[in-house]
């Protein structure tokens, strides 16, 4: 299982994300900062659960791409 977490609030708007992992992550045009799509927010912290491994990969490239390090990836 993959366990993708965003601390959306400290986002900066960068884009590198949507870059790296653009079927997981949008930016918002409301506000400018990123999206992680289909997560469920809990305390300012937006997560997915997927038991598709195959999304790790481009999640893990986007965490190590965000300057601020806001983004998590981890195999469970």
């Amino acid at each position: 299982m993959v366990v993708v977490t965003l601390q959306r609030n400290k986002c900066i708007g960068c884009n590198y994300c949507v870059e790296m992992a653009p079927d997981h992550f949008r930016m918002s045009k409301k506000d400018g900062k990123t999206v992680l799509l289909h997560a469920i927010e809990k305390k300012g912290f937006f997560t997915i659960k997927s038991t598709d491994n195959v999304i790790f990969d481009a999640c893990h490239q986007a965490e190590k791409a965000c300057p601020v390090n806001i983004i998590s990836t981890k195999l469970i």
